[in-house]
């Protein structure tokens, strides 16, 4: 089954030209299914990048999925158009009265700053409670999911001496959680990030790590009690991501090593490769999919 979004989205035709289902307001209505009704909370400042990338995978599901991107209230994208936010977002203001059968919540480049210090951290707080009574799953991405994890149990990041950055390798710790059903047992991430989670932290929480990595610590967090996941790194990034945020910082003169196992032979000039589509899809598949075995029928009408 496709994805249901606005015709005039940019994810709309780059998706469409990419092969994956999407489908119209009109098609969807004559269809007579319920379609899981999925939220966005995106934090990325290059926000249509960012949707492009979750609507391409949720979207190759097998369900019909109904898309709903959420921003904070007041704050105000610097790096998206206003008329693209007012076309396309709804705030969390408005959108806080609906259910949704699941919730994404992005990063953010923000990672250094305590999280008290955020301009929004007091309705990213409310947003988390929210989820509590009103969201029947989330997943927490990288930074938004060391917020999440920081809010319900205390859990610190600690900086880094430099940023972890590349294609690592991963190993899979729990081979009969529904969510990696179909998992090889390593698989390749990208990380991005100058923080981290310690598993010391995550055990005296009494979390279980499901993903993590040797050299990039803990990667995908399951936490019951709150249907959440967390996630720590990028397997919704494109193949060109870790290379538009490493050109970036060497036009910026920003200090920043070549992405680790990105490059054929570690060298920038070089097309890189794409390691970790197929385990991207095949998580985000799990996760719509446990979503649909678990939520009631009428969960989103309350």
């Amino acid at each position: 089954m496709p994805i249901k979004i606005p015709a005039d989205l940019p994810a709309h035709k780059v998706l469409t030209d990419e092969g994956v289902m999407v489908m119209s307001d009109e098609r969807a209505v004559r269809q007579d299914i319920r379609p899981l009704q999925i939220a966005l909370l995106n934090l990325m400042p290059m926000k249509i990048q960012t949707e492009t990338q979750f609507a391409r995978l949720i979207g190759a599901t097998p369900l019909q999925i109904e898309l709903t991107l959420i921003r904070m209230t007041e704050h105000q994208s610097r790096n998206t158009s206003r008329e693209h936010m007012e076309a396309f977002y709804t705030t969390f203001a408005e959108a806080r009265e609906r259910r949704f059968d699941g919730l994404i919540i992005t990063g953010a480049p923000i990672e250094l700053k305590p999280f008290e210090e955020v301009s929004y951290w007091g309705e990213l707080q409310e947003v988390f409670d929210w989820t509590q009574s009103h969201v029947h799953h989330t997943l927490a991405v990288c930074w938004g999911g060391q917020a999440m994890l920081h809010h319900f149990h205390g859990v610190q990041k600690h900086a880094l001496d430099a940023k972890l950055f590349g294609a690592f390798w991963h190993r899979v710790g729990v081979p009969t959680s529904p969510y990696l059903r179909g998992f090889s047992d390593r698989f390749v991430v990208p990380v991005s990030r100058w923080t981290e989670v310690r598993q010391p932290d995550l055990d005296t929480a009494g979390l279980t790590t499901l993903v993590a990595s040797d050299e990039a610590g803990p990667c995908l967090v399951e936490d019951p009690a709150h249907s959440t996941l967390y996630m720590f790194n990028h397997l919704e990034y494109d193949s060109g991501t870790l290379k538009q945020e490493y050109d970036r910082d060497v036009k910026n003169g920003t200090p920043i090593n070549v992405p680790v196992n990105y490059y054929p032979d570690d060298d920038p000039s070089r097309s890189p490769e794409n390691r970790w589509r197929s385990h991207a899809h095949l998580f985000y598949g799990n996760w719509i999919n446990q979503i649909y075995q678990t939520v009631s029928f009428g969960w989103v009408d309350g």
